[in-house]
C-alpha cells in the first residue's frame, strides 16, 4: 500500500530549521522543499523523466519568494507536460532558449540584416542614405527593443517629433522602411505578423510636388 504524504502547512514550511546536513520535506506527489544547512529553501519537484524512467528532481524556485501555493501551481503544470510525455525540465530549457533568442533579436540587429538583403536591388549610396535614416531617427529609442515588443504606439511615439518639425517626406519614407524591416522579420519567422501596417496613417501626407510646366 501506497504511503500517504500529509501536505505541508505554510507554518510547517516557515518554521523548518536548518539542521547539520541537508534534508528534505515532501508535500507530495513529487513536490519536496529542501532544507540546506545555511538555512536556505528550496522547491524541487521529484520525477520520472518520460520514455528513459529515470528520476530527477527538477528546481521550481527559492522560498520565501516562491510561496507554498506558488510551487504547487508549478507542480501541476509540469505534472500536465509529464501527462503530455513532455519532459518538464526540457520544456523550460527550450522555453528559455526561445525567449533568449526572441530578445537577442533587436530592431538594429534585424534592420542590418534586411538591409543586407536590399542592397541587391539599390544602389550602395541609397543603402547609405536608408542606414543613415534610421540610425538617426528610429535607433535612438527603438534600437535596441526586441523585435517582438515593437508596437504601432513606439513607433508613432518615434515619429512625432520628426512629424512636429514638418519633416512629412521623412516620416512617409520612414514609415516605409519600418514595415519593410517587420516584414522581412515576419518572413524570417522571427514574430508572427507586422503591428507597424497602418502607422502612416497617424501622420499627414507629404504635399504632391508638381512639376513646373513646360
Amino acid at each position: 500500500m501506497a504511503k500517504i504524504i500529509k501536505p505541508l502547512t505554510n507554518t510547517e514550511v516557515k518554521q523548518a530549521k536548518p539542521k547539520e546536513k541537508v534534508y528534505t520535506l515532501s508535500d507530495g506527489g513529487g513536490l519536496q522543499l529542501r532544507i540546506k544547512p545555511n538555512g536556505s529553501k528550496l522547491w524541487l519537484l521529484d520525477y520520472k523523466r518520460p520514455y528513459t524512467k529515470k528520476r530527477t528532481c527538477l528546481s521550481l524556485g527559492a522560498y520565501p519568494a516562491l510561496s507554498i501555493a506558488e510551487a504547487r501551481k508549478k507542480r501541476t503544470e509540469a505534472k500536465e507536460l509529464l501527462a503530455k510525455d513532455i519532459d518538464p525540465q526540457e520544456h523550460r530549457d527550450e522555453q528559455s532558449r526561445i525567449s533568449e533568442k526572441a530578445h537577442n533579436n533587436t530592431l538594429e540587429y534585424i534592420a542590418a540584416q534586411w538591409l543586407e538583403v536590399k542592397k541587391a536591388d539599390i544602389s550602395a549610396d541609397h543603402a547609405a542614405d536608408t542606414w543613415r535614416s534610421i540610425e538617426l531617427h528610429i535607433f535612438p529609442n527603438l534600437g535596441k527593443v526586441p523585435t517582438h515588443k515593437i508596437t504601432a504606439i513606439k513607433a508613432i511615439d518615434t515619429l512625432k517629433p520628426i512629424a512636429a518639425k514638418g519633416s512629412l517626406e521623412t516620416i512617409k519614407r520612414l514609415c516605409q522602411r519600418l514595415n519593410e524591416i517587420m516584414i522581412y522579420a515576419v518572413n524570417a519567422g522571427i514574430i508572427e505578423s507586422n503591428p507597424l501596417t497602418g502607422i502612416s496613417k497617424a501622420f499627414q501626407k507629404p504635399a504632391k510636388q508638381h512639376l513646373p510646366t513646360l
